[in-house]
């Protein structure tokens, strides 16, 4: 199963499923930032720009894979549970579905928007099923950067899903 316009090669897909199977935080700059639920979130602050990069690790009790990646597809369900979502939607540019994403922030802090392509593939990854969804910034003038929100322009999502062998799901995501 694909979902998206073929933006991603199929060889970056593999090395998603290869660290959901073997995560690769031990041994560098990885900071343990908060285990909680069955999860294990890490970060990784670029030296040059000042941001972090996370990574996610752990287990959804109760919570079957093909469901948990239909949850993260579904940009309409997203409005209805996070309250940070201001609009989001997908739109045709170019032969591509290009997602909008304004997320709501605090005053004094401006809002912030993604401009991103997406791509989900379910693969056999040494006999297991495992739905990976891959998402990188794009620019297309359809949406044009908006007076008072920061567009974020390096963003990036690699999501990782496997059976925990019972009922729930078992997650990578960078």
């Amino acid at each position: 199963m694909a979902t998206g316009s073929g933006v991603f090669s199929q060889e970056q897909f593999w090395p998603t499923c290869a660290e959901l199977q073997q995560p690769a935080v031990a041994g560098g700059d990885w900071e343990l930032l908060l285990e909680t639920l069955g999860l294990s979130v890490y970060r990784l602050m670029d030296q040059q720009t000042g941001l972090y990069e996370y990574k996610v690790f752990g287990v959804l009790e109760d919570c079957p894979p093909a469901v948990l990646a239909d949850v993260y597809m579904d940009l309409d369900y997203r409005k209805q549970w996070d309250q940070y979502v201001k609009e989001l939607y997908e739109k045709e540019c170019n032969g591509q579905a290009v997602v909008y994403w304004q997320v709501k922030y605090p005053f004094p802090l401006s809002d912030r928007d993604y401009v991103y392509l997406r791509q989900r593939q379910e693969l056999d990854f040494e006999g297991q099923k495992v739905h990976v969804i891959l998402a990188q910034s794009t620019s297309v003038p359809q949406f044009p950067e908006k007076s008072g929100v920061i567009r974020v322009k390096q963003y990036k999502q690699r999501l990782a899903i496997q059976s925990d062998g019972k009922r729930g799901s078992k997650e990578w995501s960078s």
